[in-house]
């Protein structure tokens, strides 16, 4: 799957609690992304997950500054059991076409006792459930 670095919000980011992502995007001016092609943002987990009955789930959020301090979460994700979400799994959800804010993160929302994450979250215009990875010729 392409996708540029710029559009990257985690990238093999270990979660231990709720947090939001690493890095935020820059969507540029205060207008709707994405209108006449379908974008997705794409979860991959990197590790099992750890800790006891651990969950996460994951939501966009957006705000008007780099800072966030006026967010707002425009969608939720479900939440992602461990026995759901082992290393290598991909989760996607559509991004949201009502997001008019200029700043996005993603925020993770874990649960369980000492619960251990770590993902790769990115912005795609790729369909992820049509996605297959292939080895390198590196």
């Amino acid at each position: 799957m392409i996708f540029d670095k710029n559009l990257q919000f985690s990238a093999a980011q270990a979660l231990t609690a709720t947090a939001a992502s690493t890095n935020s995007v820059d969507l540029g001016a205060n207008r709707p992304v994405g209108p006449g092609e379908t974008l997705w943002l794409v979860i991959v987990s990197k590790v099992d997950p750890g800790g006891t009955t651990p969950t996460l789930q994951p939501s966009i959020e957006a705000d008007d500054n780099s800072g966030f301090s006026s967010v707002r979460t425009i969608e939720t994700g479900p939440v992602l059991a461990a026995a759901d979400f082992p290393a290598g799994t991909i989760f996607s959800m559509p991004w949201p076409m009502n997001l008019n804010e200029q700043y996005a993160q993603v925020r993770y929302t874990l649960t369980g006792t000492s619960p251990t994450f770590t993902v790769d979250a990115f912005l795609t215009n790729q369909d992820p459930t049509t996605w297959v990875s292939l080895p390198d010729a590196i």
